[in-house]
């Protein structure tokens, strides 16, 4: 659904994009759909996963059926208090599965990784590749714990191979859950969608006095100053107080993220700190489960 561009005047300045009629929306959608498959009387079933999607939308839910979903996300809370229950001190690192090794924010989340194990935090991600691979990488390189929650997807994405262990989930809301639950603090590098979604859920977790006061700092100045401006615009508008933010600092030293945290925490948790001295390797070791 391509949007129509239309240049700003003046010269050197970029285009806008031109909002779109209801028209414009409803052609578009239904290119999507004629794209996916979506016939106007006709719901083919198969395997992919726009037909599984298809198939569930179509079909009239039951009881035995919602108390299978029920039993399967009970099952998947089970096993993520079984694995994560006794980890002890723990950071969450947060960010995109698309950074490649070498990317200037894929190598400030291994240094991120690697002060998180000097400071003797657990390092968690969501499992995958990309800045989760990176805090893992970092936090095993310094000789530290890391875990992984991996999300199961149709195309991605595999657990890379710097955990110490991964634990699989299926739904992503109750990966999320276990992303928060079991950490003290949570550092954001730069994302996309995904996650946005996980350092909102943090905030307002933290906003509304549901967990914590925790940590939640973000690393990578110029990537996240849009994102300030717009909190302060949102501040200007009323919907939330100056002072609720106080929960975000944003850097782009690893070492001053860290130190932000552990000056943010209570001293029983810091006592309960191990660091590791010095750096170990980085060849990945067999990921338990």
């Amino acid at each position: 659904m391509k949007a129509t561009r239309v240049p700003k005047r003046g010269a050197g300045s970029r285009p806008l994009v031109a909002p779109r009629t209801p028209d414009e929306w409803e052609r578009g959608w239904q290119r999507t759909w004629k794209k996916l498959g979506f016939l106007p009387y006709e719901l083919p079933a198969d395997d992919s996963p726009a037909g599984q999607e298809r198939d569930f939308l179509t079909r009239p839910r039951t009881a035995e059926g919602e108390r299978e979903r029920l039993a399967r996300i009970q099952e998947e809370f089970e096993r993520g208090f079984r694995a994560l229950g006794r980890l002890g001190p723990a950071v969450t690192v947060f960010g995109s599965a698309r950074f490649k090794p070498g990317h200037r924010y894929y190598e400030l989340a291994r240094e991120v990784g690697r002060e998180l194990a000097r400071a003797g935090f657990v390092t968690i991600t969501g499992g995958g590749p990309g800045i989760m691979e990176a805090a893992n990488r970092g936090a095993r390189e310094a000789g530290g714990p890391s875990v992984g929650l991996n999300i199961l997807l149709p195309h991605e994405q595999g657990a890379n191979p710097y955990v110490d262990a991964s634990v699989e989930f299926r739904y992503f809301f109750v990966r999320k859950v276990m992303l928060v639950k079991y950490s003290c603090a949570y550092i954001v590098m730069p994302g996309g969608l995904g996650t946005l979604d996980e350092m909102f859920e943090a905030a307002t977790l933290i906003q509304c006095g549901k967990i914590g006061p925790f940590p939640l700092v973000l690393v990578g100045s110029r990537f996240w100053e849009g994102l300030r401006r717009y909190g302060r615009f949102m501040v200007k508008q009323g919907v939330f107080g100056a002072d609720e933010l106080g929960f975000g600092h944003v850097t782009d030293s690893p070492r001053e993220a860290v130190d932000r945290v552990i000056r943010a925490l209570p001293q029983a948790v810091r006592e309960r700190l191990a660091p590791v001295p010095g750096s170990a390797g980085s060849e990945p070791k067999q990921r338990a489960r």
